[in-house]
């Protein structure tokens, strides 16, 4: 407990998991904010005929420790039993193993150093897991006027698609090009924690029997006043978006098209003028792989 204690007061920024069987370690761990990690993910019979992890373990450990909500505020992490061929050679349920997986919302999946098995169907249902795994960010609206002065509204819709949030305070940033090379930045206030993925009952007779895709999180509302800067020229203005960190730099990979080198997305054109002017403009984008 001493040793648990010290980590948690030492590392205030840094992510921390407790393996979930240490039982009474990992509920004062799970308490003080950690996440919790287990090894075996996808275990259905490597050790014993009549006990596994996926049935046995994970649920009962998961009460005990109350683990519940953890996954909210600090990251989940996972290992297979002993490789992850292994989920192949015993001809176990690839999707039931993943989307227990996601149900558990986690963020992380080391899978070893064995041997990729060359089977098409494992590698299809292994990359489906991946592209949900942990956080994905989907920007789903834009709407912003045509034209501006002073101020203006962004209205934004985000949805996380993925199995857990991101765990850092992102902030959502504009960014208005100009063809001279002027360029201005504006932070708004959003930040992307809060965007969270969509959550099944864990552990009951239907989930055992079938656990069910993992639906995506609730359609976040975001709704910006941008300021523009003094001085700032009239004239047409690219406007792009991106996800930053406390430097005002791109953190986040987007599951949307249209990212450029510099990890901004460019959405739409906006006339900047002085004065009150009035109109809208509007973009939608679809969820793609990034």
């Amino acid at each position: 407990m001493q040793v648990l204690d010290a980590y948690q007061t030492a590392f205030k920024k840094t992510p921390l998991v407790m393996l979930l069987n240490g039982k009474a370690c990992a509920a004062r761990a799970i308490a003080r904010g950690a996440g919790w990690r287990v090894d075996s993910m996808g275990d259905l019979g490597s050790f014993s005929p009549t006990w596994n992890h996926m049935r046995n373990a994970y649920p009962e450990w998961y009460r005990t420790t109350q683990a519940a909500d953890a996954w909210k505020s600090a990251p989940v992490a996972y290992e297979p039993p002993r490789e992850i061929g292994e989920f192949v050679e015993k001809k176990w349920p690839l999707r039931w193993i993943y989307n227990y997986a996601l149900a558990c919302h986690g963020s992380l999946f080391n899978g070893k150093s064995g041997k990729w098995p060359d089977d098409p169907a494992f590698r299809a249902e292994t990359e489906r897991f991946l592209k949900r795994l942990g956080y994905r960010i989907v920007l789903r609206e834009v709407v912003h006027p045509a034209q501006a002065g002073g101020s203006f509204d962004v209205s934004t819709k985000w949805q996380n698609v993925g199995s857990a949030p991101c765990y850092r305070p992102y902030r959502v940033a504009y960014r208005l090009s100009g063809g001279a090379g002027v360029e201005a930045v504006l932070p708004g206030k959003a930040t992307v924690n809060a965007w969270l993925p969509g959550s099944v009952e864990l552990f009951d007779e239907a989930f055992f029997k079938e656990v069910p895709d993992l639906p995506p999180g609730p359609l976040c509302d975001v709704v910006e006043r941008l300021v523009l800067p003094d001085g700032l020229a009239d004239g047409t203005y690219t406007l792009s978006l991106a996800l930053v960190d406390e430097r005002s730099r791109p953190a986040v990979r987007l599951a949307i098209h249209g990212r450029g080198a510099d990890g901004w997305y460019a959405l739409s054109k906006i006339e900047i003028k002085a004065g009150r002017l009035k109109g809208t403009g509007s973009k939608t984008l679809r969820e793609t792989t990034p």
